[in-house]
């Protein structure tokens, strides 16, 4: 299978920097899929799973919002976070997750609004990720 050169780049570090064959992430109107040869494009990246395979192997990772860059020589992603399945900490994320429900219910601020739920979303990704890494 053809291969194509993947950055995924967190604010704090740079998560892969290698070769890939597939590439699904979350965007804003559903998942997408990249291959090599793609048409280049940019998109936007919502907090969820990112999936990619690299010598046939799938691995997975959660991330949060950020952007994706498809040109013909790589393939950039840029987000908030980027966390490999084992890194997360389910209690700390399900502990963040009802934090921000609780922010929501109170109805403050349309500002505090906006960051509770993106606070919300990245716990939901963490969760996801962290689960579905459980049960294989």
């Amino acid at each position: 299978m053809s291969t194509f050169n993947l950055e995924i780049v967190a604010t704090d570090k740079i998560f892969y920097k290698g070769q890939c064959e597939f590439l699904v992430f979350p965007g804003i109107d559903g998942e997408h899929g990249i291959l090599a040869n793609h048409e280049p494009m940019v998109a936007a990246v919502k907090a969820g799973e990112l999936r990619y395979t690299v010598d046939g192997e799938i691995r997975g990772a959660a991330v949060g919002d950020g952007f994706i860059e498809v040109s013909s020589e790589k393939v950039v992603v840029i987000s908030d976070f980027a966390e490999k399945p084992e890194e997360i900490d389910i209690k700390r994320a399900e502990r963040a997750k009802e934090r921000a429900e609780e922010r929501l219910r109170l109805k403050r601020s349309e500002k505090e609004y906006v960051h509770s739920q993106a606070a919300l979303s990245r716990a939901m990704a963490r969760l996801k990720v962290a689960r579905k890494n459980m049960r294989q």
